[in-house]
């Protein structure tokens, strides 16, 4: 059925026209003429326009003509019918052809179009969409990294207040341990003088050898345990240090596994900012241990100091108490010879 948007009386006159031309009548000559219609409804009514065209050639001739003329008009006009009817058989087969592969091509290129645009806009929604989200991306992004700018410096600054506290724990166990040493030197150097002194006046001095062993004693076991306590401290130091460097790895590993992972940034220098509190507060308590132990170790210090200057006072009261009774003894010998066995009992009692 012909559509109604293009009449046969409008694909008539644009046929007239082309035939006053000289052209030959075709669809899309046709619709250039009329400037719109289907290639459908304009096929449908130059088929009709050309069976109507075949109807008026079929009409019977004028009656005025001699019959013999007739006959061969008629002969003449038959064999011309049936040539040019084989000739149209064949072109409209062709042309119906024609037209159904351009109908076919036409609905094909119509569907690409509306296929093409539907792409069109999908994709450029789905641009869209893309564009917004690397955006969005590219501002998380450069967030995260500077973030991690920020974290990596305050680990970086940790780092060097780490090793500077552990410098200066280093120089303090340095200069504990040649102060020990130089105690000991100085305590093996007297402990010399006093064993010298001891083998003179052996005889002399038993008790206040007695004592003086005992100070020594006492001395000695002080400073054992004070060298035991340092040690253990010390000890204590080095596995604190060692944690602490392990917990600043551990730093640096999740800092490191934040560049990776954008979405856990945030967390990731909560956490760093946290860990990095702790480890301050640590240190300050592992200084103020440190200071502790460094006052522990001056009061020993100051201790053996003391210790020492008792014994320096009584090694030296001894000889002037043998003095004393070296001095008595001729004073009692002018004055009796009964004085003798008294004067000789405090000797050996001395």
């Amino acid at each position: 059925m012909a559509r109604s948007g293009v009449q046969y009386e409008d694909v008539k006159r644009a046929i007239d026209v082309l035939r006053t031309k000289g052209e030959t009548p075709s669809v899309q000559k046709i619709r250039e003429v009329l400037g719109t219609g289907s290639f459908t409804t304009i096929s449908d009514h130059l088929r009709e326009w050309r069976a109507h065209r075949e109807t008026t050639r079929d009409a019977p001739l004028n009656q005025g003509i001699p019959e013999p003329v007739q006959r061969l008009v008629g002969g003449l006009w038959e064999k011309a019918q049936e040539a040019a009817g084989d000739a149209l058989a064949h072109y409209r087969e062709e042309a119906d052809r024609q037209i159904a592969a351009s109908h076919e091509a036409m609905q094909i290129a119509q569907r690409q179009v509306e296929d093409a645009r539907q792409r069109e806009a999908a994709l450029s929604t789905h641009l869209a969409g893309i564009e917004q989200r690397l955006e969005t991306r590219s501002a998380a992004l450069a967030t995260a990294e500077a973030e991690r700018d920020q974290a990596l410096d305050k680990a970086r600054q940790l780092g060097e207040r780490l090793a500077r506290s552990i410098q200066q724990l280093e120089r303090l166990q340095k200069d504990s341990e040649s102060q020990l040493q130089a105690h000991q030197q100085s305590l093996a150097e007297r402990e010399t003088q006093h064993q010298a002194r001891q083998r003179q006046e052996e005889q002399r001095h038993e008790a206040a050898e007695a004592r003086l062993m005992s100070l020594l004693d006492e001395s000695r076991q002080e400073r054992l345990t004070a060298e035991k306590r340092h040690a253990a401290t010390l000890q204590q130091l080095e596995k604190r240090q060692e944690s602490l460097l392990k917990q600043v790895q551990e730093s640096q590993n999740a800092l490191a596994r934040e560049e990776k992972q954008h979405r856990e940034t945030q967390w990731a220098r909560t956490r760093a900012e946290e860990r990095a509190d702790t480890l301050r507060h640590e240190q300050s308590l592992l200084q103020a241990r440190i200071d502790d132990q460094k006052r522990h170790l001056d009061e020993q210090a100051g201790r053996l100091r003391t210790l020492e200057s008792e014994m320096a006072r009584r090694i030296w009261q001894a000889p002037e108490q043998d003095q004393a009774i070296a001095r008595s003894v001729p004073v009692k010998a002018e004055g009796s010879a009964s004085a003798e066995p008294s004067a000789a009992s405090p000797d050996k009692s001395g």
